[in-house]
Parts: C-alpha cells; sequence; structure tokens
C-alpha cells in the first residue's frame, strides 16, 4: 500500500513546491517505497486537521500519522530497516541535524529574498492573499519591496554555498559517494527554487549545480522531471 503524503502545490496540482516535502519525496524514493502524493494548498487547514497541526509535509502509513520532515525520516528508517538507510549511524543522524540547521537558518532565508515573489505568482488563486498578507507581516514590506536588488541577492546566496561547493569539489554527495538524508535536506531548497522560479541560482560548472543534476536525476528522473524551470 502508497504511503500518503500531502504535498504543497501551486495553482497546477503538479506544481510541488515545498522545500520539506521534497526532502521526503527523495526520501521515499531513497527507501524505494510507492507514495501517494495529494496536493495541499495554504488554505486547505481542513484537509490536514486529522494530524493536529496545518502545515505539511504530514504522511500516513497504514494507520500511522507522521508529520514534519525530521519525525518523517526518522520513521522511515525505523519502519523499513530492510530498505535503504537515510542516517545509518548516530553519527550521521548528528551531521544531518547541522546540515538541517544551515539549510533552515541560512541556505533557504537567503533562497527565499530571491523567490518569494516567484511564489505569490505561482500559487492558486485561494492562496495569494493568505501568503502577501502572513509573509508581508512577518517581514514587515511588500513583496515587491523584500525582492528587490534580486543580483545583490543572488551573489549573497551564491557567497552562503562556499562551504558547499569546497566540500562537493571533491566527492559526488555531501555524505559521500552516495546520496542520504543530507543531501535531500539540501536538495529540496533547491528544487523549491526550480519549482516556481526562473532564476537562475547557480552556474553551470559550480560543483552545487553538478551535484543538484545527480539528485535530479537519481531515481529515474523523478525530480527532474517536476514542473518547474529549467535547472
Amino acid at each position: 500500500m502508497a504511503i500518503t503524503l500531502y504535498d504543497l502545490a501551486g495553482a497546477e496540482d503538479d506544481r510541488r513546491f515545498s522545500p520539506f516535502c521534497w526532502r521526503v519525496r527523495m526520501a521515499l524514493a531513497h527507501k524505494g517505497l510507492a507514495v501517494d502524493a495529494r496536493p495541499w494548498r495554504f488554505t486547505e487547514k481542513d484537509a490536514i486537521a486529522f494530524s493536529g497541526q496545518s502545515k505539511v509535509p504530514v504522511i500516513v502509513d497504514g494507520g500511522k500519522t507522521v508529520f514534519d520532515s525530521w519525525a518523517i525520516a526518522e520513521h522511515l528508517d525505523a519502519a523499513y530497516p530492510e530498505k535503504p538507510l537515510l542516517m545509518a549511524t548516530p553519527r550521521e543522524r548528528a551531521v544531518t541535524k547541522f546540515v538541517m540547521a544551515w539549510t533552515d537558518t541560512v541556505l533557504h532565508p537567503a533562497i527565499f529574498r530571491i523567490v518569494a515573489l516567484d511564489i505569490h505568482d505561482h500559487l492558486h488563486e485561494k492562496d495569494k492573499a493568505y501568503f502577501r498578507k502572513t509573509r508581508e507581516e512577518r517581514f514587515g514590506t511588500t513583496l515587491e519591496a523584500f525582492v528587490a536588488g534580486r543580483d545583490e541577492k543572488l551573489a549573497a546566496l551564491r557567497q552562503c554555498l562556499t562551504p558547499l561547493r569546497t566540500l562537493l569539489s571533491g566527492q559526488p554527495f555531501l555524505c559521500g559517494e552516495a546520496p542520504a538524508y543530507a543531501d535531500y535536506v539540501v536538495f529540496g531548497a533547491f528544487q523549491w527554487a526550480r519549482a516556481i522560479s526562473p532564476a537562475r541560482l547557480l552556474a553551470e560548472d559550480d560543483p552545487v549545480a553538478v551535484w543538484r543534476r545527480r539528485l535530479l536525476d537519481a531515481f529515474g528522473g523523478m525530480a527532474g522531471a517536476a514542473r518547474g524551470y529549467p535547472a
């Protein structure tokens, strides 16, 4: 039986753009588990009320409901230990937590400063007012003003990728010779941007771009085939 995933969608059902949901999508593919990824939108809180909170990702695996991308990754390894592990050792879990903290506090904000208005423009009409109101209240300015000066923001993003670029200059994946959950955490951020923005975040010869291409092609090209802009 397929695992049900409630997955954030834009105006089109197949434009899936949550970085956190992409972590889960890649984790499920890594484990070789079937998924029924159902489109969900910001204003559809009732659809996931059964989970006890109001954000995705949410999965239903048999009779068990799990939310939060980290909790879902832990659940998948615990429930399916015979499948390839996302985090094989306590040390890998600890390092992955660091990667997740860096992604959430450094990489995501840097990307959002570039793509915030693009997200709004790709939302379903019923979500646009909600998104604009909540984000403009959070940042104290309009979306248009928030993303002004894209060239400078793009330069800042590329600078913050220096540690990632240095690591990927010497190995194919963050986790070594093969990808694991730390890779999917960071990849989710780039897939978020690719789904909703024409902005070219990476130069083609950037080692980070080469790594991203490997993951777009992984699992039969699952991520690469998703609706979005050219990587």
